[in-house]
Protein backbone atom coordinates (compact mmCIF):
# COMPACT_ATOMS: atom_id res chain seq x y z
CA UNK A 1 0.00 0.00 0.00
CA UNK A 2 1.10 3.37 -0.63
CA UNK A 3 1.13 6.04 2.33
CA UNK A 4 1.09 9.47 1.39
CA UNK A 5 1.73 11.20 4.40
CA UNK A 6 3.16 10.66 7.65
CA UNK A 7 2.19 12.32 11.05
CA UNK A 8 3.84 11.86 14.39
CA UNK A 9 2.15 12.47 17.07
CA UNK A 10 3.83 12.59 20.79
CA UNK A 11 3.81 13.46 24.56
CA UNK A 12 7.32 14.49 25.80
CA UNK A 13 8.07 16.73 28.87
CA UNK A 14 12.02 15.50 28.85
CA UNK A 15 12.45 14.88 25.33
CA UNK A 16 13.44 11.31 24.85
CA UNK A 17 9.62 10.55 23.88
CA UNK A 18 10.41 12.76 21.18
CA UNK A 19 13.76 11.47 19.99
CA UNK A 20 12.73 8.06 19.89
CA UNK A 21 9.67 9.02 17.23
CA UNK A 22 11.57 11.29 15.11
CA UNK A 23 14.17 8.17 14.93
CA UNK A 24 11.24 5.97 14.06
CA UNK A 25 10.35 8.45 11.43
CA UNK A 26 13.55 8.92 10.00
CA UNK A 27 13.30 5.24 9.16
CA UNK A 28 10.13 5.26 7.96
CA UNK A 29 11.33 7.53 5.51
CA UNK A 30 8.41 9.14 3.98
CA UNK A 31 8.81 12.58 3.43
CA UNK A 32 9.84 14.84 6.36
CA UNK A 33 6.44 13.94 8.03
CA UNK A 34 4.27 16.59 10.50
CA UNK A 35 5.24 16.24 14.11
CA UNK A 36 2.40 16.88 16.58
CA UNK A 37 3.95 17.90 19.33
CA UNK A 38 1.16 17.51 22.26
CA UNK A 39 3.18 18.41 25.29
CA UNK A 40 2.21 22.20 25.92
CA UNK A 41 -1.49 22.27 27.14
CA UNK A 42 -2.48 24.37 24.36
CA UNK A 43 -1.11 21.65 21.70
CA UNK A 44 -4.04 19.12 23.11
CA UNK A 45 -6.49 21.74 22.82
CA UNK A 46 -6.98 20.84 18.80
CA UNK A 47 -8.62 17.26 17.91
CA UNK A 48 -6.32 15.04 15.11
CA UNK A 49 -8.02 13.87 12.42
CA UNK A 50 -6.42 11.27 9.87
CA UNK A 51 -7.17 9.10 6.36
CA UNK A 52 -6.34 5.97 4.89
CA UNK A 53 -3.33 6.94 3.47
CA UNK A 54 -1.91 8.57 6.27
CA UNK A 55 0.42 6.69 8.62
CA UNK A 56 0.17 7.63 12.28
CA UNK A 57 2.96 6.72 14.79
CA UNK A 58 1.47 7.76 18.62
CA UNK A 59 4.34 7.97 20.77
CA UNK A 60 3.91 8.11 24.60
CA UNK A 61 5.67 7.92 28.17
CA UNK A 62 4.72 5.25 30.67
CA UNK A 63 3.27 6.69 33.67
CA UNK A 64 2.80 4.02 36.78
CA UNK A 65 2.44 1.36 34.02
CA UNK A 66 -0.15 3.19 32.17
CA UNK A 67 -0.60 5.62 29.13
CA UNK A 68 -0.84 9.67 30.66
CA UNK A 69 -4.23 9.59 32.15
CA UNK A 70 -3.50 13.47 31.27
CA UNK A 71 -4.08 12.21 27.76
CA UNK A 72 -6.75 9.97 27.22
CA UNK A 73 -9.64 12.84 26.82
CA UNK A 74 -6.78 13.88 23.68
CA UNK A 75 -6.28 10.45 22.69
CA UNK A 76 -9.76 9.46 22.83
CA UNK A 77 -10.87 12.70 20.93
CA UNK A 78 -9.27 11.61 17.79
CA UNK A 79 -10.77 10.64 14.13
CA UNK A 80 -9.70 8.35 11.77
CA UNK A 81 -10.82 6.22 9.29
CA UNK A 82 -9.11 3.08 8.50
CA UNK A 83 -5.69 4.89 9.48
CA UNK A 84 -2.03 2.41 9.73
CA UNK A 85 -0.72 3.51 13.05
CA UNK A 86 2.34 2.34 14.90
CA UNK A 87 1.90 2.82 19.09
CA UNK A 88 4.81 3.24 20.75
CA UNK A 89 5.54 3.83 24.54
CA UNK A 90 8.67 4.94 26.46
CA UNK A 91 9.25 4.01 29.97
CA UNK A 92 12.13 4.40 32.36
CA UNK A 93 13.86 0.93 32.46
CA UNK A 94 11.66 -0.79 34.75
CA UNK A 95 8.66 -2.24 32.97
CA UNK A 96 5.71 -0.55 30.49
CA UNK A 97 3.56 -3.11 31.86
CA UNK A 98 0.35 -2.58 29.86
CA UNK A 99 1.01 0.84 28.96
CA UNK A 100 1.33 -0.24 25.20
CA UNK A 101 -1.73 -2.57 24.70
CA UNK A 102 -3.60 0.51 26.39
CA UNK A 103 -2.43 2.61 23.93
CA UNK A 104 -2.92 0.22 20.79
CA UNK A 105 -6.66 -0.71 21.81
CA UNK A 106 -7.57 3.14 22.37
CA UNK A 107 -5.79 4.16 18.46
CA UNK A 108 -7.77 0.67 17.29
CA UNK A 109 -11.25 2.20 19.32
CA UNK A 110 -10.64 5.65 17.79
CA UNK A 111 -10.96 3.64 13.87
CA UNK A 112 -6.91 3.61 13.54
CA UNK A 113 -5.57 -0.15 12.68
CA UNK A 114 -2.66 -0.93 14.55
CA UNK A 115 0.45 -1.98 11.94
CA UNK A 116 3.54 -2.03 14.48
CA UNK A 117 4.01 -1.55 18.63
CA UNK A 118 7.08 -0.77 20.18
CA UNK A 119 8.42 0.03 23.55
CA UNK A 120 11.55 1.88 24.37
CA UNK A 121 13.71 3.08 27.03
CA UNK A 122 13.90 6.97 27.99
CA UNK A 123 16.20 7.68 30.69
CA UNK A 124 13.32 8.16 34.19
CA UNK A 125 12.05 11.47 35.30
CA UNK A 126 13.23 10.87 38.28
CA UNK A 127 16.88 9.81 37.37
CA UNK A 128 19.60 12.65 38.55
CA UNK A 129 23.25 12.99 39.80
CA UNK A 130 21.96 11.18 42.90
CA UNK A 131 19.42 8.83 41.97
CA UNK A 132 20.83 7.58 38.20
CA UNK A 133 18.40 5.60 35.85
CA UNK A 134 18.62 5.03 32.39
CA UNK A 135 20.70 7.95 31.92
CA UNK A 136 21.29 9.34 28.34
CA UNK A 137 18.44 7.08 27.21
CA UNK A 138 17.51 6.69 24.66
CA UNK A 139 21.36 6.22 23.35
CA UNK A 140 23.06 5.99 20.02
CA UNK A 141 22.19 2.15 20.04
CA UNK A 142 18.29 2.69 20.81
CA UNK A 143 18.06 5.39 18.01
CA UNK A 144 19.69 3.12 15.79
CA UNK A 145 17.15 0.30 16.70
CA UNK A 146 14.03 2.95 16.56
CA UNK A 147 15.66 4.08 12.88
CA UNK A 148 15.77 -0.01 11.82
CA UNK A 149 12.26 -0.47 13.22
CA UNK A 150 11.15 2.45 10.94
CA UNK A 151 12.59 0.61 7.97
CA UNK A 152 10.78 -2.56 8.69
CA UNK A 153 7.44 -0.89 9.15
CA UNK A 154 7.68 0.93 5.91
CA UNK A 155 9.05 -2.48 4.59
CA UNK A 156 5.62 -4.17 6.02
CA UNK A 157 3.43 -1.46 4.46
CA UNK A 158 4.89 -2.24 1.38
CA UNK A 159 4.42 -5.58 0.96
CA UNK A 160 0.37 -5.31 1.40
CA UNK A 161 -2.33 -4.17 -1.17
CA UNK A 162 -4.30 -2.24 1.98
CA UNK A 163 -4.37 -1.88 5.71
CA UNK A 164 -6.78 -3.74 6.02
CA UNK A 165 -4.66 -7.37 4.57
CA UNK A 166 -2.44 -6.70 8.01
CA UNK A 167 -2.98 -9.15 10.61
CA UNK A 168 -3.83 -7.98 14.13
CA UNK A 169 -1.06 -7.77 16.40
CA UNK A 170 -0.54 -9.21 19.76
CA UNK A 171 1.57 -7.53 22.66
CA UNK A 172 2.16 -8.42 26.34
CA UNK A 173 -0.24 -6.99 29.19
CA UNK A 174 -4.13 -6.79 30.44
CA UNK A 175 -6.18 -4.63 29.35
CA UNK A 176 -6.43 -2.02 31.84
CA UNK A 177 -9.73 -2.04 33.78
CA UNK A 178 -10.77 1.42 35.17
CA UNK A 179 -8.98 4.56 35.77
CA UNK A 180 -5.04 4.29 36.16
CA UNK A 181 -4.00 4.83 39.75
CA UNK A 182 -4.01 8.65 40.92
CA UNK A 183 -0.36 10.22 40.79
CA UNK A 184 1.27 11.69 43.84
CA UNK A 185 -0.05 15.15 44.75
CA UNK A 186 3.08 16.08 46.89
CA UNK A 187 5.66 18.83 47.45
CA UNK A 188 8.48 17.68 46.21
CA UNK A 189 10.68 20.44 44.60
CA UNK A 190 13.23 22.58 46.38
CA UNK A 191 13.98 25.97 44.84
CA UNK A 192 17.56 27.41 45.39
CA UNK A 193 18.81 31.00 46.16
CA UNK A 194 20.79 30.00 42.29
CA UNK A 195 16.94 30.63 40.99
CA UNK A 196 17.00 33.80 38.63
CA UNK A 197 13.17 33.56 37.81
CA UNK A 198 13.88 33.44 34.25
CA UNK A 199 10.42 31.47 33.70
CA UNK A 200 11.91 28.29 31.51
CA UNK A 201 10.31 25.69 34.13
CA UNK A 202 7.38 27.57 34.13
CA UNK A 203 7.24 27.65 30.35
CA UNK A 204 8.77 24.13 30.14
CA UNK A 205 5.85 22.65 32.27
CA UNK A 206 2.84 20.17 30.58
CA UNK A 207 0.29 21.04 33.12
CA UNK A 208 0.85 24.82 33.67
CA UNK A 209 1.84 24.19 37.33
CA UNK A 210 4.27 26.55 37.69
CA UNK A 211 3.45 30.05 38.63
CA UNK A 212 4.27 32.57 35.72
CA UNK A 213 5.67 34.95 38.09
CA UNK A 214 7.02 33.24 40.69
CA UNK A 215 8.82 30.16 39.80
CA UNK A 216 9.02 28.74 43.53
CA UNK A 217 4.96 28.10 43.77
CA UNK A 218 3.98 25.02 41.97
CA UNK A 219 0.56 23.63 42.04
CA UNK A 220 0.50 20.24 43.16
CA UNK A 221 -2.99 19.22 42.20
CA UNK A 222 -1.57 19.82 38.45
CA UNK A 223 1.70 18.23 38.96
CA UNK A 224 2.10 15.03 37.20
CA UNK A 225 6.29 14.51 38.51
CA UNK A 226 7.86 14.69 35.22
CA UNK A 227 10.08 16.35 36.59
CA UNK A 228 10.86 18.58 33.14
CA UNK A 229 11.18 21.85 35.53
CA UNK A 230 14.19 20.47 37.13
CA UNK A 231 15.66 18.73 33.85
CA UNK A 232 15.13 22.21 32.00
CA UNK A 233 16.50 24.74 34.66
CA UNK A 234 19.72 26.49 33.71
CA UNK A 235 20.89 27.37 37.20
CA UNK A 236 20.18 23.82 38.11
CA UNK A 237 18.24 25.65 40.50
CA UNK A 238 15.63 23.13 40.79
CA UNK A 239 15.94 19.67 42.88
CA UNK A 240 13.92 16.89 44.60
CA UNK A 241 13.27 17.36 48.77
CA UNK A 242 14.24 14.62 50.57
CA UNK A 243 10.80 12.94 51.00
CA UNK A 244 8.43 9.93 48.99
CA UNK A 245 9.45 10.90 45.41
CA UNK A 246 13.00 11.18 46.80
CA UNK A 247 12.69 7.47 48.61
CA UNK A 248 11.23 6.34 45.07
CA UNK A 249 13.97 7.57 42.91
CA UNK A 250 16.38 6.37 45.41
CA UNK A 251 14.70 2.43 45.01
CA UNK A 252 14.27 2.81 41.52
CA UNK A 253 17.79 3.39 40.83
CA UNK A 254 18.77 0.58 42.57
CA UNK A 255 16.11 -1.62 40.97
CA UNK A 256 16.47 -0.84 37.63
CA UNK A 257 20.68 -0.85 37.29
CA UNK A 258 20.00 -3.71 34.27
CA UNK A 259 20.04 -2.60 30.67
CA UNK A 260 16.58 -3.09 29.07
CA UNK A 261 16.80 -3.43 25.77
CA UNK A 262 14.00 -1.80 23.22
CA UNK A 263 11.21 -4.10 21.90
CA UNK A 264 8.81 -4.48 18.67
CA UNK A 265 6.14 -5.93 17.48
CA UNK A 266 5.13 -6.18 13.75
Amino acid sequence: MKIESLKLVCFSPTGTTKSVVQAIARGISIGTGELIDITQPNAREQQLQTLENELLVVAVPVYVGRVPALLLEWLHGIKARNTPVVCVVVYGNREYDDALLELKDIMANRGCIPVACGAYIGEHSFSCSETPVAVARPDASDLNHAEWFGRKINQKLLSVSSVNRTPDITVPGNAPNGESEPLLSVDFIAVSDKCSQCGVCAEECPVGAIDLENSTLVDNEKCILCCACIKCCPENARTMKTGIVKDIAMRLSEMCKGRKEPVFFL
